[in-house]
């Protein structure tokens, strides 16, 4: 179990969330941590998923990660709740907000994959890996999308 990594998103995808927020006008402080502890839960919830089903394991549960699919839709709810109410939204805020709802249902599918053990992903490394690239990803087109975006407004 890599621990550090559950930590490192903690952090790194909560400021992901807070970023994302702010670009699409959610800035009342008690809604920003609402938010930053749902995905934090959501997060928590991923690494007990990963305690709970070690490999070698012959049962799995998946109950974990529905508790942290949960937890991790509601800042998603409450970001497009603010993004369709808007006025005016640019267009690379949408963009912003698209791509990285992509990029963070691809982590909970790689993670359902994994523990599913669906194809490729019935080697347990694999996705792993996909973690990595995943996380690496999201990231860097995040702050291309804002640095993008700053410029051009």
């Amino acid at each position: 179990i890599n621990r550090f990594r559950w930590v490192e998103y903690s952090f790194s995808a909560t400021l992901m969330l807070v970023l994302i927020c702010a670009y699409s006008g959610i800035t009342d402080i008690a809604a920003i941590l609402t938010m930053i502890g749902a995905n934090v839960a959501m997060i928590l919830f991923g690494w007990l998923q990963e305690t709970m089903n070690p490999p070698g394991r012959t049962v799995t549960t998946m109950k974990p990660f529905w508790f942290g699919t949960l937890a991790g839709i509601m800042p998603w709810a409450a970001v497009w709740t603010n993004v369709i109410g808007a006025d005016t939204v640019p267009g690379f805020v949408f963009g912003i907000v698209v791509a990285e709802q992509i990029f963070f249902f691809s982590f909970g599918l790689n993670q359902w994959l994994q523990y599913r053990k669906v194809g490729k992903w019935a080697d347990y490394l694999r996705g792993e890996k996909t973690y990595l690239v995943l996380s690496l990803a999201a990231k860097s087109f995040l702050a291309w999308q804002i640095f993008g975006g700053s410029l051009a407004s």
